[in-house]
């Protein structure tokens, strides 16, 4: 744990689960911290993954999720012919637009997540191989993905960083405060 997630109120398991993924955003933003495009798109490992990847995947996984719990059509529809796109920048996207729609997507999931009437309301997986035929998840269940999917590429994002520059998450988090408060 690189920062510290802030006890919820009694009772609010909404506000403990987006609490819970904003800290795992952190993790992906701090990674970033003053890199350049060329940086951030650098694929410094074995792996093809970059910081701006990892940023642009993470922003269009959520929103796609949610979208689906909302019973609408993701924003952008992957399959096999495109799907490599969604680990890279393409046109005209930047680290900085990336960032400005992950924060939009973010907002968007809290206000739905808060406005949902149960956590334990359900909405159907879409058909893919790799999903249940017919197959339902709660509303907990998407926040606990999310969180769990944010973290995995957080996890991805510190190592990539630190075989960039160096820098750890500790680091960053002392950078981000330094920023911050300056």
């Amino acid at each position: 744990m690189v920062t510290h997630v802030q006890a919820e109120e009694r009772g609010d398991e909404r506000g403990a689960l987006l609490s819970f993924l904003e800290e795992q955003r952190g993790g992906i933003r701090r990674a970033l911290l003053g890199l350049t495009e060329e940086q951030a798109a650098s694929r410094p490992s074995a792996s093809e993954l970059s910081l701006s990847g990892l940023l642009k995947h993470v922003a269009e996984v959520e929103q796609t999720w949610l979208a689906w719990a909302r019973g609408e059509a993701p924003a952008v529809k992957r399959d096999e012919s495109n799907w490599h796109e969604c680990f890279r920048l393409t046109g005209e996207e930047t680290v900085r637009s990336q960032l400005a729609y992950w924060e939009k997507v973010a907002a968007e999931t809290e206000a739905f997540i808060r406005s949902v009437p149960s956590l334990d309301d359900t909405f159907p997986l879409p058909d893919a191989p790799w999903f249940p035929p017919e197959g339902r998840v709660s509303m907990r269940w998407l926040m606990l993905h999310l969180i769990r999917e944010t973290a995995r590429h957080a996890g991805h994002a510190d190592i990539i960083r630190e075989s960039l520059d160096g820098k750890t998450a500790f680091e960053l988090v002392a950078v981000e405060r330094e920023t911050s408060s300056g």
